[in-house]
């Protein structure tokens, strides 16, 4: 679409919003009652053996290079066990300078295969869970298992569809300049027969993006490299210094994210440097072309046919490192977005302001202008220290209810609703396994190393207990709850939360092995149904009473002393109460029952007693919870 018709689109976009059912500044009333689930493909489900990542689809990523006998890992092998074909890469150099030296480098250059197919192939499970949303994160073609580093931004991952031979031809011989001389490919195909599946599931569908940086064989990014200052593409990137074509040495300097040398970065109209902290800023993409590109790449996802009916499209997209991208690259974004699909959500990866002791208030981003919402990692630093898992900085129940008052008062309500509210991603260790190290800060020293002793087996029945009662609180307070792929199954491991899931089908090899060869605890690998079901069973209860979702909330009980919380969710049409009890000893609860209606324990089966018709009264065993419905 030229500049013209853009701008046409966006003149005529107030009346369209008028006519759909959410506004333009508001959040879609869906992302309020979502279930998330989040998925990186590449770690979900191997479907289909026969599209599996070859040597030369891998080899242009990160290090660099790919070994002579690389080859896809088996699925069910130990995470920490050498591939064959390690020994080749150790000592070697990457494309950064770094030599090759420990596990943690080496094993981004593993592939298992997982693909859409796998996807297809477990979504009644998904909708069995109580899955309602699908965040994915990139799909976009890329050299790398995470995605991050776009080949093209238009198509799908060459090796999730059922031909990435026929898919690289296809690609490679497209005009990438012209939208509507783009080409579908067998996995750009495949992918919107998996937003139908989703959507006649009635799960709604995300797709991850970083509009700030490409990958090193992105297509504009090649024509850049080859023709240097004389391309058509050299305003889209931050180059420091051009090739001298008069002198031997290649003098080529650009900026990378963080100075990662395979993810190239977008030019802005400004330059901020990000290296000391994050801050929003006005601003915007320096080349219209590169803007244009991204406006086009969104439209095709939003609505695949053009015929104007977004149905067979996806339904938002969630952005990464979007701190790091201008505010009017942003609010330009939203009106291309939802002029499209007015009940589109927009979900930012909105995290530190400086590590590792302040995350940013997202209140700029949430004015009706930018996003909807975004990843509420402030939520879980705030209640993983009310559970008493970080000695320190464990707070009060009363303090814990100031604070989380604190992070949504400045929202308005629309946004606060539509919170994502996650316990872990693919940033970050496994839930389990960020609650079994409870000497560790949300996000500090979370990998093994020589110096320190993080614990990498299966996590002990009191992480087990604290992990129920956070997901408790996250399944009934405002803001839609979020399933790492996996956490379900009980899965652990330390930063990063990149194992492929735990599949009943599949027969994993017990883990016995440390990356420092420290001795560990021998782990059998396999699902915990009986953890997934209490995760089934949470959904199952909040999609029963959706004033979970929509409700009011007021705090009924913060008793200190006791460890005692207690808050009500209610509207018009009923309420819901949810009861703590954070302390190490069983303690009789006394609450206000203002409608005087009868309640039950919809999670455990707590008896409840009514001595009057204005109070309740039940006795809470030790590190347990309650959630009280209507009878």
């Amino acid at each position: 679409m030229n500049k013209f018709l853009t701008s046409l689109v966006l003149l005529l976009f107030p009346l369209s919003s008028l006519l759909s059912g959410t506004a333009f500044e508001d959040a879609p009333d869906w992302a309020k009652e979502a279930v998330w689930y989040q998925i990186m493909v590449e770690r979900f489900r191997n479907g289909d053996p026969t599209n599996d990542p070859r040597k030369e689809d891998i080899e242009v990523g990160y290090p660099g290079f790919a070994p002579k006998g690389w080859e896809v890992t088996p699925w069910g092998q130990q995470w920490y066990q050498p591939d064959p074909w390690f020994a080749e890469v150790e000592g070697q150099i990457d494309m950064a300078g770094d030599k090759l030296e420990y596990f943690g480098q080496i094993q981004r250059l593993r592939r298992y295969g997982g693909d859409l197919q796998g996807v297809l192939d477990k979504l009644d499970y998904l909708k069995d869970l109580g899955v309602t949303a699908i965040y994915f994160n990139p799909l976009n073609d890329a050299p790398s298992y995470h995605k991050y580093d776009a080949r093209y931004w238009h198509h799908i991952d060459r090796n999730f569809g059922p031909d990435p031979k026929g898919d690289v031809e296809l690609m490679a011989n497209e005009d990438h300049e012209d939208p509507s001389k783009w080409v579908w490919t067998s996995a750009d195909k495949l992918f919107l027969k998996v937003i139908e599946a989703c959507h006649e599931r009635d799960i709604r569908v995300l797709l991850d993006y970083s509009w700030n940086h490409t990958g090193n064989d992105f297509w504009a990014w090649n024509d850049l490299v080859e023709n240097q200052q004389e391309s058509k593409y050299a305003d889209w990137y931050w180059v420091k210094r051009w090739d001298d074509p008069d002198t031997p040495e290649n003098e080529f300097e650009y900026r990378g994210w963080f100075d990662v040398k395979d993810l190239p970065e977008i030019r802005e109209t400004e330059y901020v440097d990000h290296s000391q902290g994050f801050e929003f800023y006005e601003g915007d993409i320096y080349d219209p072309a590169v803007k244009e590109h991204i406006f086009a790449v969104a439209r095709r996802w939003l609505d695949p046919d053009g015929d104007g009916d977004p149905a067979d499209g996806i339904d938002g997209f969630r952005l990464d490192v979007c701190a790091e991208l201008p505010l009017g690259f942003w609010r330009e974004y939203r009106e291309v977005v939802r002029s499209v699909n007015p009940d589109a959500l927009l979900i930012g990866e909105t995290w530190w302001e400086a590590y590792p002791d302040t995350m940013m208030d997202p209140e700029p981003q949430l004015r009706g202008d930018v996003f909807d919402s975004v990843m509420n990692y402030r939520w879980y630093r705030s209640v993983r220290d009310l559970m008493k898992n970080h000695p320190g900085d464990d707070i009060t129940v009363s303090e814990y209810v100031k604070i989380q008052e604190g992070l949504i008062g400045n929202l308005r309500e629309t946004n606060a609703y539509a919170m994502m509210n996650l316990t872990a991603s693919h940033d970050t260790p496994r839930f389990l396994t960020s609650i079994f190290n409870n000497k560790n800060p949300n996000k500090v020293d979370v990998s093994p190393t020589e110096a320190n002793d993080y614990k990498i087996h299966a996590p002990d029945a009191r992480a087990y207990e604290t992990a129920a009662l956070l997901l408790v609180q996250q399944f009934t307070y405002i803001g839609a709850p979020h399933i790492y792929m996996g956490d379900e199954f009980g899965m652990w491991s330390a930063d990063y939360v990149r194992k492929p899931v735990v599949w009943d089908d599949i027969d994993f090899e017990d883990e016995t092995l440390h990356p420092f060869t420290r001795k560990r605890p021998v782990d059998q690998i396999g699902p915990n149904q009986e953890w997934m079901h209490f995760y089934q069973r949470l959904a199952a209860i909040r999609k029963s009473n959706p004033v979970l979702a929509t409700g009011r909330i007021e705090y009924l009980l913060q008793d200190d002393a006791k460890e005692i919380l207690a808050y009500r969710r209610f509207d018009d049409r009923g309420e819901a109460i949810v009861v703590f009890n954070l302390g190490d000893s069983l303690t009789e609860i006394l609450l206000p029952n203002s409608t005087r209606a009868k309640f039950a324990d919809a999670l455990n089966g707590v008896a409840v007693h009514s001595p009057t018709e204005r109070t309740l009264v039940l006795g809470l065993p030790k590190r347990s919870a309650a959630i009280l419905v209507g009878e």
